[in-house]
C-alpha cells in the first residue's frame, strides 16, 4: 500500500461559499444580545398600529443593579425610565447594593418612579402589605372600562439563566409590588421561596428583608472571624449588624414609596477640575520607541564591553 498518496478531498469552503457567507450581527458576535429572545420581546402585531411594546430590562454589574423601562424602534431602544441600586443610598441603604433584597428595592423604585411620571401611582399602589405574597392584578383591573389599565411590561433578562432564586426575579417582584403589570405566572417557580415544588411566601419575605444575609453574617462570625471582618468590612464600618437589616429594608421601602424621584447631583464648585495623574504612562510615538530601543542596545553593548575587558585583565 502506498502511504504517500492522499485520497480525494472535497473542497467545502470554496469561493462560492465565501461569496454567500453572511456575518452575524455585531452584538451576537460580541456575545451581548440573544436575538432569538429579543425578536420575541420586541415584535408587535401590525394591527396595533405602532403601539410600543414595553420591556423591563434588568442588568447586574459588579457594583450596581440597573433597571429600565424601554421600548424598541428601528433606530434602537428608547429608555423612558430607569433606576439604579446606587440611588438606594438616598433611601437609607448604604451597603449591600447588589444582593437579593437590594434588587427588590431597585425594582420597587423603578415601578413607583415610572407610575408617578405617568400619574398612575395613586391608582396602582401595588402590594403594600406582605412582600412575600405573590401580587397579581385581577381581571377587572385589566379591563378597559375601568379607566387606565395597569402599565404592562415584559421582563428582559438578557443572557442570564432563569434559575430559581435568581436576583433578577427579585427586581421583577419589586416592580410587581410597586404597581407594574409584569406577567410571570401564578406558580412563582422562580422566586426564592419556591422549594420542593411548593411556594413558601414566608421564605421569600425573609429573602426580601435580608434574612439570608443576617444568617450568613452570624454563621461566618462564629466560624471565621477574619473572613467575616474582610467580607463584611463595610457593614462593620457602618455599624450594621444582621439584626438591623430587616428594619433598614422596611424603612427603605417606605421611603421609596414616599418619594421615588431622582435626586439631582449637586453642581460642581466654580473652578473645579478633575484630578489627572501626570505620572501615568503615556503611549510613546514610533520615534520615541526606536530611540529608547537604541539607547537600551547601546547600554547593553557598553556593559558587555566592560565585562570583556575585566575578563581579559584577570
Amino acid at each position: 500500500r502506498n502511504q504517500g498518496v492522499m485520497g480525494f478531498v472535497k473542497v467545502v469552503k470554496n469561493k462560492a461559499y465565501f461569496k454567500r457567507y453572511q456575518v452575524k450581527f455585531r452584538r451576537r458576535r460580541e456575545g451581548k444580545t440573544d436575538y432569538f429572545a429579543r425578536r420575541k420581546l420586541i415584535s408587535q402585531a401590525k394591527n396595533k398600529y405602532n403601539t410600543p411594546k414595553y420591556r423591563m430590562i434588568v442588568r447586574f454589574t459588579n457594583k450596581d443593579i440597573i433597571c429600565q423601562i424601554a421600548y424598541s424602534k428601528i433606530k434602537g431602544d428608547y429608555i423612558i425610565c430607569s433606576a439604579y441600586a446606587h440611588e438606594l443610598k438616598g433611601h437609607g441603604l448604604k451597603v449591600g447594593l447588589t444582593n437579593y433584597a437590594a434588587a427588590y428595592c431597585t425594582g420597587l423604585l423603578l415601578a413607583r418612579r415610572h407610575l408617578k411620571a405617568l400619574g398612575m401611582d395613586e391608582k396602582y399602589e401595588g402590594n403594600t402589605e406582605n412582600p412575600g405574597e405573590n401580587f397579581e392584578y385581577e381581571e377587572e383591573d385589566l379591563e378597559f372600562e375601568g379607566g387606565r389599565r395597569p402599565f404592562k411590561a415584559s421582563l428582559d433578562i438578557g443572557l442570564k439563566r432563569t434559575v430559581t432564586g435568581a436576583s433578577i426575579f427579585a427586581a421583577m417582584k419589586g416592580a410587581c409590588d410597586g404597581g407594574l403589570f409584569i406577567p410571570h405566572g401564578k406558580e412563582c417557580t422562580r422566586f426564592a421561596g419556591y422549594v420542593g415544588g411548593k411556594f413558601n411566601p414566608a421564605m421569600l419575605k425573609d429573602y426580601i428583608l435580608g434574612g439570608h444575609v443576617c444568617d450568613y453574617m452570624e454563621k461566618l462570625k462564629k466560624e471565621d472571624p477574619v473572613k467575616y471582618g474582610k467580607q463584611f468590612k463595610r457593614f462593620i464600618e457602618a455599624k450594621i449588624t444582621g439584626d438591623d437589616l430587616e428594619e433598614i429594608y422596611l424603612n427603605a421601602h417606605k421611603k421609596i414609596r414616599a418619594n421615588p424621584d431622582r435626586v439631582k447631583p449637586e453642581p460642581k464648585q466654580e473652578g473645579f477640575k478633575h484630578y489627572v495623574d501626570k505620572k501615568r504612562q503615556r503611549k510613546l510615538t514610533n520615534k520615541q520607541r526606536k530611540d529608547r530601543a537604541a539607547a537600551k542596545k547601546a547600554r547593553l553593548l557598553q556593559e558587555l564591553e566592560k565585562m570583556r575587558s575585566e575578563s581579559k585583565e584577570e
